[in-house]
């Protein structure tokens, strides 16, 4: 029942406590779902408890009657009690009578409400009911359970099993549809009034009514999972939530949303959500009763409680209750489930519960938020808190849309919010944002233009931020803002405040969820405001990059010569070189290069290269002028770092381009620097930069180096907030792959506009093509989650013979433990391809998310035409991208 629970005193003596141990041991059995019959008695329990109510009076070892005229806290109109009258066993049923409360009475209905508190407490098991149900509008019976002790805590943080409940039965509506659904419901979570429920109401076949006849009403509860029915028949489904973890064991969402507990640690006293069996893993207790009225059935089908319906009374009449224990395991419930085909499916009978989705960890990689830049994040709605408008888009005349703002006479603080209660929009989902990366430069930054300044010229406007539901909030007076400037009507200015000011003010920038700008509370009427460009972000930043030869030296990482005594110079070469680093070997064996170290020459200025492990690269040109004398003279590359203490050599054939120097010519090296860390070197401190033939086999070599640094290939563009997967080339350690076909997907001129592309081509061979990640090479977009999508362009060349081949996209991670495979058509701009015409597909990262792919670990994007029937397919993609909008 949806009610506050109240304490009631046990009015009879317990006796000897009935319990669910005992018989059985072994494993759980496996459902067959070919041989399940759920219309057959089910199997595998045994009966441990029952009242078949054959005698001619309550048995007070088996049941108490509660006494009060509370109920369940709902505003019921009925007084429950122990007479006769409204409780009594006769014919071989039990019959739960209300009645009109006699005149001046507290409560105008009598009912009665009995229960088995020790008497009869079970976990786990299949409590089952046989009944024939009351009617009318106001009637509410119910059969549920409520925990024995509140482990948990207050109603429902210890839980609560609602077997079956119905109201209002028999009802017909304006539209003459009769009321007939019972209902099957569990309570737990938060404190009231802060509580959740989840449940599914049931209808009975042929358009039976409940209240003509007798049904059996049933649970299954084992470990982690309940199951109801109605005659047998399996109709809802609900789970203890299961936590999704990515590829670094960090909870990042839940595979799926089911029930969840709150309650303090008993060690650390901290106030913890629990993702598990909690709280529906300790001794409950059964409870029959007949309310009158409340807020549920009151407030639904024709409303109030209709007293014509009570005349006479209302019965809810059973004809035994009865409770198995499930013998193979009867420590957790299970081996006995009666189940069928969809029952732990979402679209059939499984229920999603309430239980918060865990936010993604911080991945540390610094991110911007844009809350507001003329559209409408549905994530991060502009909102209303307190005076009842509708925050609404205008435009302006340089702007283009913004968002106004308005204060009437109720007082209130208007901005943008991202928590689940308020937001309307189906495409939206509540993402508080992690600004923890921008803590050192990051800004909350927006722009103001007041329309009509507050009636009250005392007014102070304000900013003020929350984070992690409210826990942590900061309020500033707008003058505290970089630009300190207090607002001018009809002009408008720019504000911005520091994260690491409001970290200070003891704002946790983990999980921002709140931005709000405002008149004072209460002194805000006749306001008029209207907001853009609000984001949160820091200043764009390039990659960091050195260059230790390109037309000169630099100073700071001289030409050096390690063990010979000779001084590198530099020497002119040809035009495309111009000036270049010349290095001559002699009889001593040696080593050569470019250092930053102090006792060499150097500015002692280590390089931090940590921030390019992600497509980073050494990269130098070389030309051999002449080749040492030694035949057997191979060629190596060399880096070391903090003064040594790590370092990586490699023959100079082991860089991406896999060359080998030709005498006379200039040919590109590079090295990847994740290969390089995954090697052993320390990113953080590299001091030493080495070209050499291998030591004692370098006599009579002289060659030049040019254009010699460590850098990003996109280094000198503001960070990206995403990865490029193909624009021209695949990107570093991805490549164009066929899964199975057996062909090689080539990169070929397209229009002007596009360049470079990627082509597939499908024969007979049933395939799926794409772009492919290198072994253990994985991309992280968890921080994209709240706002990043995939997108891709893509022309078809020619069709699949098969025209009714439909379009796919596939996206995969953590070496296939995750993945999600859609029509194309369901991409945002919900196209299918036109042959001949270049389209574009995006994809939501968070969509992505929910539907089950781990983020963490994206390692295979896959287009293509359904397997088996893309024979014929020629198509081409390009600008393939996982980013921020």
């Amino acid at each position: 029942m949806r009610k506050r629970a109240t304490s009631t005193a046990i009015l009879c003596a317990g006796v000897t406590l009935t319990s669910l141990h005992g018989c059985g041991g072994g494993s759980a059995t496996v459902s067959d779902f070919n041989k399940v019959d759920p219309t057959q008695p089910v199997s595998g329990w045994v009966m441990v408890w029952n009242d078949e109510f054959t005698g001619s009076s309550i048995d007070s070892r088996k049941w108490t009657h509660e006494i009060n005229c509370a109920g369940g806290g709902n505003n019921e109109k009925q007084c429950y009690t122990d007479s006769a009258a409204n409780s009594f066993v006769k014919d071989g049923m039990l019959t739960i009578a209300a009645l009109p409360a006699s005149e001046g009475a507290e409560k105008p209905y009598t009912s009665a409400r009995l229960i088995t508190r020790n008497k009869a407490d079970f976990k786990y098991g299949r409590f089952e009911m046989r009944a024939k149900l009351p009617f009318g509008q106001g009637s509410w019976p119910a059969f549920w359970m409520m925990p024995t002790d509140s482990v948990y805590g207050s109603w429902p943080k210890s839980g609560e099993i609602d077997i079956m409940e119905a109201v209002n039965l028999k009802v017909p509506s304006a539209a003459a549809v009769v009321e007939s659904n019972v209902h099957g419901t569990l309570h737990y979570g938060k404190e009231w009034p802060n509580n959740s429920y989840s449940g599914k109401a049931y209808a009975l076949p042929d358009g039976k009514n409940p209240a003509d006849d007798f049904h059996t009403y049933a649970v299954e509860w084992q470990q982690g999972e309940i199951r109801w029915y109605v005659d047998n028949y399996l109709y809802a489904t609900q789970r203890q939530s299961d936590v999704r973890f990515n590829a670094k064991g960090e909870a990042v969402g839940l595979k799926h949303r089911g029930w969840f507990a709150e309650y303090f640690d008993q060690s650390t006293g901290e106030l913890e959500t629990h993702w598990d069996k909690a709280p529906f893993d300790q001794d409950f207790y059964m409870i029959l009763n007949l309310a009158v009225g409340g807020n549920w059935p009151e407030s639904v089908n024709n409303g109030g409680i209709d007293a014509s319906a009570f005349t006479e009374g209302q019965r809810f009449q059973i004809d035994y209750v009865r409770v198995y224990e499930c013998a193979s395991n009867p420590d957790t419930g299970k081996g006995c489930e009666t189940i069928r085909p969809g029952y732990d499916k979402l679209d059939d009978a499984l229920v999603e519960g309430k239980a918060p989705i865990p936010s993604p960890p911080s991945s540390g990689i610094p991110q911007n938020l844009t809350v507001f830049d003329g559209t409408p994040n549905p994530n991060w709605p502009a909102w209303d808190c307190c005076g009842g408008s509708t925050p609404a888009l205008a435009a302006d005349t340089d702007r283009g849309d913004v968002y106004e703002f308005s204060v009437g006479a109720a007082p209130t603080v208007n901005g943008f919010v991202s928590r689940s209660e308020f937001i309307k929009d189906p495409a939206g989902k509540a993402t508080p944002f992690d600004a923890s990366p921008l803590l050192a430069s990051g800004t909350i930054s927006f722009d103001m233009q007041v329309v009509s300044a507050p009636t009250n010229p005392a007014s102070v406007w304000k900013f003020k931020v929350e984070s992690v539901g409210a826990t942590t909030a900061v309020e500033l007076d707008l003058s505290l803002g970089a630009n300190g400037a207090n607002p001018v009507t009809g002009q408008w200015q720019n504000y911005s405040f520091p994260l690491k000011t409001l970290a200070d003010a003891g704002l946790d920038l983990a999980a921002i969820d709140v931005l709000m700008i405002y008149p004072a509370w209460g002194t805000g009427e006749g306001a008029v405001y209207r907001i853009d460009n609000v984001k949160i972000a820091q200043p764009n930043q390039s990659l960091p990059k050195l260059v230790l030869f390109e037309d000169g030296v630099n100073p700071d990482w001289p030409m050096w010569d390690c063990c010979a005594g000779s001084t590198p110079t530099e020497e002119i070469d040809d035009a495309a070189h111009g000036m270049t680093a010349e290095f001559k070997i002699g009889a001593t064996p040696t080593v050569m290069g470019f250092i930053t170290r102090a006792a060499n020459g150097g500015a002692n200025t280590p390089f931090d290269a940590t921030a390019l492990i992600d497509g980073g690269l050494i990269q130098f040109e070389m030309k051999v002028v002449s080749a040492p004398s030694s035949p057997d003279a191979s060629w190596k590359f060399k880096v070391e770092s903090n003064n040594s203490a790590e370092a990586v050599e490699l023959d100079l054939t082991a860089s991406v381009e896999a060359t080998s120097p030709v005498t006379g010519q200039w040919q590109t090296y590079s090295y990847k620097l994740s290969d390089l860390a995954a090697a052993g070197l320390d990113l953080s401190a590299i001091d030493v930069i080495m070209i050499f033939p291998a030591w004692g086999t370098g006599n009579g070599a002289v060659y030049r180096v040019d254009n010699a640094k460590i850098f990003h290939p996109d280094g000198d563009k503001p960070v990206a907030n995403g990865l490029t997967l193909f624009a021209d080339a695949a990107a570093e350690q991805w490549s164009i792959w066929d899964c199975c076909g057996g062909s090689t997907p080539t990169v070929e001129d397209d229009d002007a506009a596009h360049g470079k592309t990627a082509e597939f081509v499908i024969g007979a061979a049933p395939t799926v093509m794409g772009l492919l990640a290198d072994d253990e090479v994985y991309y992280d977009a968890s921080a994209l989650m709240a706002t990043g999508v995939v997108r891709f362009e893509m022309k078809v060349i020619s069709a699949p013979t098969n025209s009714a081949a439909v379009w796919k996209f596939k996206i995969e991670a953590g070496d296939t433990s995750s993945a999600v495979e859609l029509d194309l058509s369901a991409s945002l701009e919900g196209k299918t391809p036109v042959p001949g015409q270049w389209q574009t597909y995006t994809f939501p990262l968070q969509s992505l998310f929910d539907k089950g792919l781990d983020l963490s670990a994206i390692d295979v994007l896959m287009v293509f035409p359904a397997w088996g029937t893309g024979e014929g397919a020629t198509y081409r993609l390009d600008n393939v991208v996982i980013t921020n909008p």
